[in-house]
């Protein structure tokens, strides 16, 4: 019985949970998901409804309702509400450390590649065209035709 009743609900679920999904603010995907484990608990409880396609509309417009409600209350923050400012003292001392270490790994590269990974571990956050036009003869090179950071630095 649960197997047939499976099997007759699937086009008539669908069909309402993407009518409903839009209204609702959510993909018909999770509306159906919703819908199927109403009916396993359904069926865990009381067994198959008496009038299963009127409980399928019934279920998904519930679940429409009850995704549209949970939308509306939530609110999303408007910027991450943990302040990274006030980190202790350890914290500071350990991102020092590991700024230090990855610096001195850099600098141990060959070629101008320290140069280069330098430049890219900046905090100015530059781009590889402003690190390739900064590096290159400005006689050479017009404003429009900067090469490629990885063609100054092949090497790296």
């Amino acid at each position: 019985m649960t197997h047939q009743l499976v099997a007759t609900l699937r086009p008539l679920l669908a069909a309402e949970a993407s009518a409903e999904a839009y209204a609702s603010g959510t993909e018909p995907g999770d509306l159906e998901q919703a819908v199927w484990v109403r009916l396993l608990e359904l069926l865990d409880t009381s067994g198959p409804p008496v009038d299963p396609q009127r409980w399928l509309r019934r279920a998904v417009r519930s679940e429409a309702r009850r995704t549209r409600r949970t939308a509306r209350l939530e609110q999303s923050y408007g910027d991450d509400p943990v302040d990274e400012s006030d980190r202790g003292p350890e914290q500071a001392a350990l991102t020092a450390a590991r700024y230090r270490a990855l610096h001195d790994a850099v600098s141990r590269l060959p070629g101008r590649c320290p140069r280069l990974l330098g430049a890219l571990l900046s905090p100015k956050d530059l781009t590889y065209r402003e690190i390739a036009g900064s590096w290159v003869s400005h006689r050479a090179v017009s404003a429009r035709n900067v090469p490629d950071v990885w063609d100054v630095f092949g090497d790296c």
